[in-house]
């Protein structure tokens, strides 16, 4: 009987945990790019960084990741100066290190580098516990024929959706 209080807590723990907050979502990615395969990865940061993704001022909108030395570092994301930090504040746009396991970061690099794709960072997210996160898309870069393609999708979508409404 113990066995099965000790799981309804921690499905109660679970249940009570605040969810995922989202700093900022690189929609630009998904218009761009075909997304082949995702990953979550940690992000390493200095405080006056965390304070300032938790007011939510970031920029992915030229972001990327490269593999350097057998690390994955983000470069191009603008996590604007936090004002409190006054003298000792970061780099707005400063290369960042990313938190994976070897085997991730040879398999993903090995994939990007071999078949000419890129790593985009797709979204970046404040999880229940407090750790800030960035999932990153292993991308393929669509042709132009692509794009109108998507763009063709979108308007017809929403044309049945005004319609539906209209109804």
């Amino acid at each position: 009987m113990a066995k099965t209080d000790k799981k309804s807590s921690k499905t109660a723990a679970k249940a009570q945990e605040p969810p995922v907050r989202l700093v900022a979502e690189n929609r630009k990615a998904r218009f761009r790019f075909e997304i082949l395969d995702s990953l979550e990865c940690g992000i390493a940061l200095v405080g006056s960084e965390v304070k300032s993704l938790r007011e939510g001022k970031l920029s992915l909108d030229e972001a990327y990741a490269r593999v350097k030395a057998g690390e994955v570092w983000l470069v191009g994301a603008d996590i604007a100066e936090y004002k409190q930090a006054t003298i000792w504040n970061h780099l707005p746009k400063r290369p960042r290190k990313l938190l994976l396991r070897r085997e991730e970061i040879r398999k993903f690099a090995d994939l990007a580098h071999e078949k000419g794709l890129t790593l985009v960072p797709l979204k970046v997210y404040i999880t229940g516990r407090g750790l800030v996160k960035v999932q990153l898309g292993l991308c393929r870069g669509k042709k132009v024929y692509d794009k109108r393609e998507t763009l063709k999708k979108a308007d017809a979508k929403r044309d049945i959706d005004r319609a539906m409404r209209r109804r």
